[in-house]
């Protein structure tokens, strides 16, 4: 069967969007491991499915599975594109739609050329809420590193579960050899998304983000929530700042107690039709 679908990206974070709402499709995880290959498939980050909703309230359903198969809760740079693409599918003609994900419902705004604001929910620190293994609720934690090495981390659900920690450079961290160390760490059962900060100043920070089932990704949207959050409670960040990563800027916004809001581009690359059976079994 043949199945259209939209090759996307936000900062670099890349998608593939399938509309399946107007058409229908059983994706299992082997057929999505052969779709993100980059050499043999589509190529991407994450695959991003449109689905109807569940709940009378929301739009839409949004699903998100990683390069590896595996299904997650949330993507920021793919809400942003997720927007876009149903208001120019035109399967809505709102400017501001509510998205069913396994995180909660977000509230995603579509702007002028292509850029989206999205309230990203609350953040939760708390290590039942990560989940994070440790014995009592703290601002910082220690994990143990391979080589008797110690890391101290954040950590930060923003609808998937982060650890952040703050680097000199973001440009000589040991993103590859650390990040999948955190990613994997046995404090973390559902595994982590490993993010890398440097701060410039107060309104300014950089980020490189390793993230579970994918790897270094040159944008992560909950990642950059996540990081400017943590900076925030530490006192190292103002309530609105620019989170500089390898595809690009977002906008962050939060006061403690509020919820996250995120602002930032998207762009389509390119529509495209495949036959499922050369990726299935």
């Amino acid at each position: 069967m043949l199945l259209e679908f939209t090759k996307m990206h936000g900062l670099g974070n890349d998608f593939m969007v399938v509309d399946l709402i107007s058409q229908r499709a059983y994706l299992d995880t082997l057929t999505i491991q052969r779709l993100a290959h980059r050499n043999f498939g589509v190529g991407f980050d994450q695959l991003l499915i449109v689905e109807p909703p569940d709940i009378p309230t929301a739009d839409f359903k949004y699903r998100i599975f990683n390069a590896d198969g595996s299904e997650v809760e949330q993507c920021g740079n793919g809400v942003r594109c997720f927007a876009r693409f149903v208001h120019e599918r035109q399967l809505t003609s709102k400017t501001k739609i509510k998205v069913q994900t396994k995180a909660g419902i977000i509230e995603p705004e579509l702007g002028a050329n292509g850029w989206v604001r999205v309230n990203m929910g609350y953040p939760k620190f708390l290590p039942q809420e990560i989940p994070f293994l440790a014995d009592e609720p703290d601002n910082l934690y220690d994990i143990d590193l391979e080589g008797d090495k110690k890391l101290t981390i954040d950590v930060v659900n923003m609808g998937n579960p982060h650890a952040v920690t703050i680097v000199p450079n973001v440009l000589t961290a040991d993103v590859a050899k650390i990040g999948p160390q955190v990613e994997s760490h046995q404090r973390f059962p559902a595994r982590v998304n490993a993010g890398f900060m440097q701060i410039v100043d107060e309104m300014h920070a950089r980020l490189r983000v390793y993230e579970r089932g994918v790897g270094e990704t040159l944008a992560c949207g909950t990642g950059a929530c996540a990081a400017a959050v943590s900076g925030m409670r530490r006192g190292l960040l103002s309530s609105k700042v620019e989170m500089e990563l390898a595809g690009g800027k977002l906008q962050i916004e939060w006061v403690e107690g509020d919820l996250v809001w995120m602002t930032g581009p998207t762009a389509n690359v390119y529509e495209g039709r495949l036959d499922l059976r050369y990726f299935q079994s």
